[in-house]
């Protein structure tokens, strides 16, 4: 059987899928699990397609120090658990590709090095999604691998979408909107002609609600703006980041405060969001749950500012035909989706409180002019079909090189 890996790697976790990619035209999902708490509290899980565990075993901290031993953990538990299978590609989620790669793209040791310089775009998640890179090199270096990026859906926006007031020199070197969260964008629109045909042609707003969350503005399929800009900090105040902020902000930190650039990241990627607003805990639940007046506000503030860009992405394309909220949050917590659609009822928006708490898929009622609906996305599900057409591609020019078909990775 020849497999397909899927990695998404954090700072403390590693996620992974397993697909099988024998003659079906999408990849079927074996089996997917994750070790979290790496160099703290390893532990590695892992569930079938049906959910039935397959590994739950924990380790030492010295065992699984960091995401390269994370992996390599990982591949000595696929070769025991799929022994005599063959794996032909790994897919990677890589959170920033710069203004070079607006497509999937095969790695090798330039990808790599030109992914390196965008770190500083992304500095939560960039480093995290190469070393598995890396460490797969070195193990397996005749396994193909595949980086595929959250920007690239973006990267068909109208220039004006895109540009900062700045000097167009920055802009050439590569200071523009880039938006992210673009393979749970990209999974969504290609669902929507199945789920909700009626609406797949239109202008669609899309709600990635989650300990990061964004917005994306959506019109016959395409991605016509985004919330998030240079970096993934920008628009929406999410679980620990700040949103939208008046640069200003950062300038009177650093002159007259006396922050460095260090500290001023790590106030607006770690001590931000809902957990700066609350004081409490990122958890949307918990805030939910808590008596708290900061709690309140905290939920209060994101829900204002979910609502209020519905309103301006609805105008970057002449209209909204349909709202759709993904995500942990966007897929799991009928009150928030019930306090945005309230806040933007003038849009003509009408929910039936009893689709929204069954969980959808349709929450609006039939006479609502504005339709609603939740639909979960699957990032690795999109990473997988990237993964497996370039694989594909790279086999077919494989077999018509003149020295004939090499040998395929064991």
């Amino acid at each position: 059987m020849d497999l397909l890996l899927v990695v998404n790697a954090g700072s403390s976790s590693l996620k992974f899928c397993v697909y099988s990619i024998a003659e079906a035209p999408t990849p079927a999902l074996v089996s997917r699990g994750q070790v979290d708490g790496i160099g703290t509290h390893p532990r590695l899980r892992a569930r079938d397609d049906g959910g039935a565990t397959l590994a739950d075993q924990t380790f030492a901290p010295a065992e699984i120090a960091d995401v390269a031993a994370a992996m390599g953990r990982v591949g000595a538990w696929l070769r025991e658990k799929y022994a005599g299978s063959n794996l032909v590609a790994v897919g990677h989620r890589v959170a920033h590709g710069g203004p070079r790669y607006s497509a999937p793209v095969i790695v090798d040791a330039t990808v790599l090095a030109a992914l390196e310089r965008f770190v500083p775009l992304a500095p939560l998640h960039q480093p995290h999604h190469l070393r598995p890179m890396r460490s797969l090199a070195e193990r397996y270096p005749g396994v193909v691998q595949v980086a595929c990026f959250d920007t690239a859906f973006h990267r068909g926006h109208p220039e004006v979408a895109d540009r900062y007031a700045l000097p167009d020199d920055l802009y050439e070197e590569g200071v523009r909107r880039y938006g992210f969260h673009g393979l749970s964008y990209e999974y969504i629109a290609r669902r929507l002609p199945s789920v909700a045909p009626e609406i797949a042609r239109g202008a669609v707003v899309v709600c990635h609600l989650g300990s990061g969350s964004s917005m994306c503005a959506i019109k016959a399929g395409r991605s016509v703006d985004s919330t998030m800009g240079f970096t993934a900090l920008d628009g929406l105040p999410m679980g620990t980041r700040c949103g939208q902020l008046d640069p200003g902000v950062v300038l009177y930190l650093l002159t007259e405060k006396g922050y460095s650039t260090k500290d001023v990241e790590h106030l607006l990627y770690q001590r931000a969001g809902l957990r700066g607003l609350s004081g409490i805990t990122n958890d949307v639940r918990d805030l939910l749950a808590s008596g708290d007046a900061h709690a309140r506000l905290a939920l209060d503030y994101f829900v204002y500012r979910v609502a209020r860009e519905i309103g301006s992405l609805a105008a970057a394309m002449n209209g909204i035909d349909a709202l759709v909220f993904t995500a942990g949050i966007g897929e799991n917590s009928p009150e928030i989706r019930a306090r945005v659609c309230a806040r933007s009822r003038w849009l003509g928006l009408e929910v039936d409180e009893a689709a929204n708490r069954a969980g959808g898929p349709c929450i609006s009622i039939p006479r609502s002019a504005v339709s609603v609906w939740v639909i979960p996305t699957d990032e690795e599900g999109m990473i997988a079909e990237h993964t497996l057409e370039a694989w594909r591609t790279h086999e077919g020019r494989r077999s018509h090189a003149p020295d004939g078909v090499p040998e395929r990775a064991a």
